[in-house]
């Protein structure tokens, strides 16, 4: 498993990341607080604080494709 911390600042990100995420097979979760969403989920992601930075948890370690096209969306 992969853990990186994401932002999602606007609908039109929340919508690019979700498109992204549905094109890989593996399981995107995003943690915040207490809440695990399915990061395939536009719905489930408009329920979290998208002010904060989000926890992205990848159940795949063959994620490097994947992490390339979401680096914007990346916070170091």
């Amino acid at each position: 498993m992969t853990t990186k911390t994401i932002s999602l600042n606007t609908i039109v990100d929340v919508k690019e990341f979700v498109n992204i995420v549905a094109r890989y097979d593996f399981e995107v979760d995003l943690v915040s607080g207490r809440y695990h969403i399915d990061g395939k989920s536009i719905m489930g992601i408009f329920s979290l604080d998208l002010s904060k930075p989000i926890k992205m948890e990848i159940h795949s370690d063959d994620c490097a494709a994947f992490l390339k096209e979401i680096q914007r969306f990346v916070v170091e």
